[in-house]
């Protein structure tokens, strides 16, 4: 076996990796690896040692398969290689999704965003030219009685679109949009630097095409290449039944565009406005009702006030202050399953201030009765 010292690390010959001679074409060269990426890709070989194959004949491929590279390996071995380039500068040319797809390969690996990603260990970056979508928020007012029946309300608000004249590519339409010169189109500047520790790789998004990797060469005469227009909409919202304060609503699709891409979601956040009459406890509604002295101690049926209109109570016999009596179904709406709360009546006793003559008499003859 072949090997190639450099450093403190062993590294198997490229030649041998894919197995072909030093002399071998391109051609040859690029049907040795689909044949080998065949074998040791993750998504089909699950063997243990398969990943590492599968970067091994990988690297492999993209030095070879390009000139000034192959040039430098065949004349210096790794030691031509290493130090030299980064991952990103030794896979980044290759499109090995295109490569593979005939083989129904290509895509992510193992949590990776791209077969590109798998070899530089970009684990859940996105590709240039992809923007990330912007979820907006929308805080909504409502009374009690709206979140017990449900309502359909229309809210109204500015966010930023895809422009519809370019289709959020930031170029008049029937121009070209060119790959950055400045970072090749990757949207990214990467600087390593060698340090006593090593090598040290500062990454920043690149100024020239804020990191979208292509510039316009006629900017949209709508959007100035923003690749976004601000418009005004209105958007009805279904507030349904039961709901409770500080309910979050998600209208998917309906946030904002980031950079001409797809729009993210609206999170309509709910709050129902305090209640002169009722409290909220849960599926239960709970009102406070005065009665008389004698209502309480001889008993009587009373009218309350309910969320919708009026519902007739009793009053037992012997009632004490503070005594909550219970109105089934005259609450909220249940939202985990059917049916409503409860109507809880507090009762407040009233004691009168002011006697007349005859009043106080009659109490006071109670009061002997009773002791």
């Amino acid at each position: 076996m072949t090997s190639v010292s450099y450093g403190n690390n062993q590294k198997r010959d490229y030649y041998e990796v894919l197995g072909v001679p030093r002399q071998a074409t391109k051609e040859e060269i690029r049907k040795a690896y689909r044949k080998l990426a065949l074998k040791y890709h993750p998504d089909r070989n699950k063997e243990l040692d398969a990943s590492d194959k599968f970067k091994e004949i990988s690297e492999a491929y993209a030095i070879l398969s390009d000139d000034q590279k192959r040039a430098q390996y065949d004349q210096f071995g790794h030691a031509g290689i290493s130090g030299r380039y980064t991952a990103e500068d030794i896979f980044g040319g290759i499109n090995f999704e295109d490569i593979l797809r005939g083989f129904g390969l290509g895509g992510g690996l193992g949590g990776f965003g791209s077969v590109f990603d798998f070899f530089t260990g970009r684990r859940g970056r996105s590709a240039p030219g992809r923007t990330t979508a912007i979820d907006l928020r929308y805080d909504m007012e409502i009374t009690l009685k709206e979140a017990a029946t449900g309502i359909e309300k229309e809210i109204s608000l500015k966010r930023d679109e895809q422009c519809p004249h370019c289709e959020g590519k930031g170029a008049e339409p029937g121009t070209p949009l060119n790959t950055c010169t400045n970072c090749g189109g990757y949207g990214e500047l990467r600087q390593v630097q060698q340090t006593m520790f090593g090598q040290v790789i500062r990454v920043g998004t690149c100024p020239t095409c804020q990191g979208r990797g292509q510039i316009a060469e006629t900017l949209c005469s709508e959007c100035k290449g923003k690749r976004t227009v601000k418009e005004k909409r209105s958007i009805r919202v279904q507030i349904p039944p039961g709901i409770e304060s500080g309910s979050m609503l998600r209208l998917k699709g309906q946030g904002a565009s980031h950079d001409g891409g797809r729009p993210g979601d609206l999170y309509v956040v709910v709050h129902i406005k305090a209640d002169k009459t009722f409290q909220r406890v849960g599926d239960d509604l709970v009102i406070e009702v005065s009665i008389t002295i004698t209502q309480a101690t001889l008993g009587s049926e009373i009218e309350v006030p309910t969320l919708m209109s009026q519902a007739r109570l009793k009053i037992p016999a012997g009632t004490q202050p503070d005594t909550v009596l219970r109105l089934r179904g005259q609450g909220m709406p249940r939202t985990q399953w059917r049916g409503k709360g409860d109507l809880l009546v507090r009762i407040n006793v009233q004691v009168p201030k002011k006697l007349s003559k005859r009043q106080r008499e009659l109490l006071e003859q109670l009061s002997k009765e009773l002791d």
